[in-house]
């Protein structure tokens, strides 16, 4: 191109631009160089690599608590104010659907006044299936320390050279960390092999013979009043103070441990082992001596985020551990003779009648257990207004969204009860219960529903439940979808 003086015009922009991108594609090419000699070590000094590692302090079980910002005052419930009213019908119909067999229990009340909002044979005791943890939670906050945590420890044994391990009824004792994080944070054999292994080296001790003790539980294992299939199926495991993995053959097993103690020992064996400790290949079980000297130790999380744990995922091992630690609390032998009569002197205590209240285990897993609908109902009435058993609230599962409500009442779905309902729930063959908290007329209500007789189906059982927990909650198309 030409200019108006006939001369040619040099094309300098596009010069310039050529040369800014012949630059950059230079520049980028030795960036990327330089890193990769980084990254592989050859660059001296380094311009990327990372600084020096340095040691990082150890996180405390329980930080600090941060400063919280304003938040709105806590709207007090009037106890004058007018009690709200329940659409009765439609309640009587969900229980008389025959889902629920012929004659299933049910309460509603006020969880202000106590006032019985709802009542359907709500006196009478039936088998209540996993809401009876409700009652063994409330044992466990009364009769332990509800901050304390249970120490798994290893000890010096009786000979020079042997060490044992003592069970302190940790039953979320894990092997170790899971690969997501979870809540609370467990306890785990390989730390306390870590810190085992750290002590004996330090000590100049390279051999040892590893016992175990757990002694601090009594009476049988396997409750009598279980079918005899339980603990093969995995259902639960032989109750244990001293375990690993819940006495799982390996996490996420259904397989249990014939003698969970003796795996504990056998795995802490295999880790030290694995620590460059060279350790005698029996295992056997031993009490540690009085005194003994505490070579390391781990600990569980307080027994109120444990309560709220056996609440959540309805941990049938964690239930029948707490049960027997209040027992051993309050200076009686670990069995279920004993947890049920703690069980009942905590019911005595709160003012529920334990007269009618059976609670042959922890768990809920024997039928010849029964509790009336009114017992669980006024058990959580007193949670929602006593510190001490908050955790009994704070641990339900949230409807549609956490632990073992978190695929019902129209998960997800809009419309639908999720959100509006906590509750513990029961299931077995023939058994259908829940007990939870709702809201009513902007009041909170509790409530328990129990069937002990259900005709077969117990998906149909379920959803009844579900529905009349919705129905209460005022948001009765929970009932379908959401599992």
């Amino acid at each position: 191109m030409g200019t108006a003086d006939g001369s040619a015009r040099p094309d300098h922009p596009r010069r310039l631009r050529r040369l800014a991108v012949v630059v950059v594609a230079v520049l980028v090419a030795a960036a990327v160089a330089v890193v990769g000699l980084d990254l592989s070590g050859r660059l001296p000094g380094g311009l990327v690599a990372e600084p020096t590692p340095t040691p990082t302090p150890t996180t405390p079980l329980d930080p600090s608590p941060a400063a919280a910002g304003e938040v709105l005052p806590v709207e007090p419930t009037d106890p004058a104010a007018a009690l709200p009213a329940l659409p009765v019908d439609a309640l009587d119909r969900v229980l008389s659907s025959g889902a629920l067999g012929p004659d299933p229990g049910a309460v509603v009340l006020d969880a202000t006044t106590g006032t019985p909002l709802f009542d359907r044979d709500m006196a009478t005791p039936r088998t209540p299936a996993s809401v009876a943890k409700l009652a063994t939670g409330a044992a466990a906050l009364l009769r332990i320390d509800p901050g304390s945590r249970l120490r798994t420890r290893v000890v010096t044994g009786a000979t020079p050279g042997e060490v044992v391990l003592v069970g302190a009824g940790d039953s979320t004792l894990a092997t170790r960390r899971s690969a997501g994080a979870t809540y609370p944070g467990r306890a785990t054999l390989s730390e306390l092999a870590d810190a085992t292994a750290a002590a004996l080296t330090a000590a100049g001790v390279t051999s040892v013979t590893v016992r175990v003790d757990d002694s601090l539980f009594a009476g049988p294992a396997e409750s009598p009043d279980w079918p005899s299939t339980y603990v093969p199926l995995g259902v639960v495991s032989p109750v244990s103070a001293l375990s690993v993995d819940a006495g799982r053959l390996r996490a996420g097993s259904d397989v249990r441990e014939p003698d969970p103690a003796v795996a504990a020992g056998l795995e802490l064996a295999r880790l030290l082992s694995r620590r460059g400790v060279t350790v005698a290949k029996e295992v056997a079980r031993a009490v540690a001596p009085e005194g003994a000297a505490e070579v390391a130790a781990v600990e569980s999380p307080t027994i109120s985020q444990l309560v709220e744990l056996m609440l959540a995922t309805s941990d049938n091992d964690l239930a029948e551990s707490l049960l027997r630690l209040a027992a051993v609390a309050t200076d009686l032998p670990g069995t279920f003779t004993d947890g049920q009569a703690v069980v009942d002197s905590v019911l005595e205590e709160l003012g529920l009648t334990s007269g009618t209240t059976t609670l042959l285990d922890g768990s809920g897993l024997a039928r010849g257990s029964a509790v009336a609908p009114e017992t669980l109902g006024r058990l959580l009435g007193l949670a929602g207004s006593r510190a001490d058993l908050a955790p009994l609230m704070t641990g339900l599962p949230v409807a549609g969204f956490s632990g073992t409500l978190s695929l019902r009442y129209g998960a997800g779905r809009v419309g639908t009860a999720a959100g509006l309902v906590r509750a513990k729930t029961g299931t077995l063959t023939g058994v259908s219960t829940l007990a939870g908290v709702s809201s009513a007329g902007g009041r909170p209500v509790v409530f328990a529903v129990m069937s002990d007789q259900v005709p077969g189906d117990t998906l149909a059982a379920r959803a009844a439940i579900d529905r009349f927990a919705a129905t209460v909650a005022g948001a009765e198309r929970s009932a379908t979808g959401g599992g």
